[in-house]
């Protein structure tokens, strides 16, 4: 019995060992890779991954959904402990992370991949991931603030000659006061602060000055004293609705949320819907305030050159496969991507069919911008709808700001 003992415990020696050695290949030959994609679009990458790793690959991926993903970073970057391989970041938080030396430049995952250059990528969604020079992001999509509309009313109304440029200006909004039926409005407060920093960009304006937010200022002033002219004229959704879900009732005309939800809005029974600019002051000049996933590699003494040469074969596979992002609502970065007729498929299609579309796109690259457009959705309702005085909230929102950097500054130096 002594006997079978022993070697009953060398056997689950053994196999611990060999189990052992099995999970440590399985990490060395595998890519960690984590994304803030809680919501259907953590489907469509499952999907993009899966469809990588069916091709057998050196390096599989494994795709790791990751809520709170940010605060998670600073955990293990800050314990050294559980860095993912591969990450998908947004676009304003490239310059905080650079500064802070928590991005590796990619330059080294991609020098292998002769494709995956500025050239073959939506401009803005690749610049906004180089910082002096260096790149340290490759994009995977550009997504933007939006404006849908009814087509059901634009008709009942008469007014389908608003789109007929594609801008639909403000004043052709105030043109419409007094002649809604009860419980109809021209326009929901779906993403308001984006809506408020697009009007900024079409204003000529900026959220910063020599490095310093400006957010009490004349531009940010008219911006919202333009916006604040619809709700005051009754055409915005009331106060604490959802103005979202009033527009896919079929009582707003346009709805001015995210290039994301177009497939949301594709599911109600009976929407008669379609795609345009975000409302502007002018004719002249329109902006979609838009943001960017970008793929990023944190700071890992560990990750080997060998992986880092695997993710760039998976960065290579997405650039030419990632049709099924666009199925997330997403305008794609890769050209190869947007440039398939089959694209032209998908409503998002629309933000990529000119020169004109293309740059309407702006993505905010402040290094502080993050606080900025804090400040801007905590306040922006508010002062729309005229709860707060308008001066005094512009001051508020600056010593936010400026109170967030201090704050940031003072824990970056500890």
């Amino acid at each position: 019995m002594k006997k079978n003992w022993i070697v009953s415990l060398l056997t689950v020696f053994i196999v611990s060992i060999m189990l052992s050695a099995c999970s440590n290949g399985e990490d060395k030959n595998t890519i960690t890779f984590w994304t803030p994609l809680t919501g259907d679009d953590g489907a469509y990458m499952d999907q993009i991954v899966k469809s990588y790793n069916e091709t057998n690959p050196e390096f599989k991926v494994k795709h790791v959904v990751t809520a709170d993903m940010y605060t998670k970073i600073s955990t293990v970057l800050n314990s050294g402990k559980g860095i993912p391989d591969l990450a998908i970041i947004h676009a304003d938080r490239v310059p905080g992370y650079v500064k802070q030396g928590a991005l590796e430049p990619i330059e080294t995952a991609i020098s292998g991949q002769p494709e995956i250059k500025e050239e073959n990528y939506l401009p803005q969604a690749w610049s906004t991931g180089n910082i002096g020079g260096t790149q340290y992001t490759v994009p995977l999509d550009i997504h933007a603030n939006t404006m849908y509309y009814n087509k059901d009313l634009l008709k009942k109304y008469s007014v389908e000659s608003f789109l007929d440029d594609n801008v639909v200006t403000i004043d052709e909004m105030l043109s419409l006061q007094g002649k809604l039926d009860e419980g109809q409005y021209v326009v929901n407060d779906a993403l308001l602060g984006w809506v408020i920093l697009a009007q900024v960009q079409d204003l000529g304006g900026d959220i910063q000055e020599n490095g310093k937010p400006a957010v009490d200022t004349p531009v940010m002033k008219q911006a919202f004293e333009n916006v604040k002219k619809i709700a005051d004229a009754g055409l915005m959704t009331p106060f604490g609705e959802d103005g979202y879900l009033m527009f896919q009732s079929g009582n707003v005309l346009f709805s001015t949320d995210g290039t994301w939800t177009s497939t949301a809005h594709a599911a109600v029974e009976g929407l008669n819907f379609g795609v345009t600019n975000i409302y502007s002051p002018t004719p002249d000049k329109f902006t979609n305030r838009a943001s960017s996933h970008l793929f990023a590699m944190l700071g890992n003494e560990k990750r080997t050159n060998e992986k880092e040469a695997g993710i760039g074969a998976f960065l290579e596979y997405v650039r030419e496969n990632s049709m099924e992002w666009a199925k997330a609502g997403q305008i794609v970065a890769s050209k190869q991507v947007i440039e398939n007729p089959e694209f032209q498929n998908y409503m998002q299609s629309f933000f990529t069919a000119n020169q004109q579309e293309i740059d309407s796109l702006y993505i905010y690259t402040y290094e502080y911008y993050p606080y900025v457009a804090e400040a801007v959705d905590t306040y922006c309702a508010d002062i729309v709808r005229g709860n707060v005085d308008l001066d005094e909230t512009l001051k508020t929102m600056q010593k936010f700001v400026e109170d967030k950097i201090a704050e940031s500054s003072k824990t970056t130096t500890n």
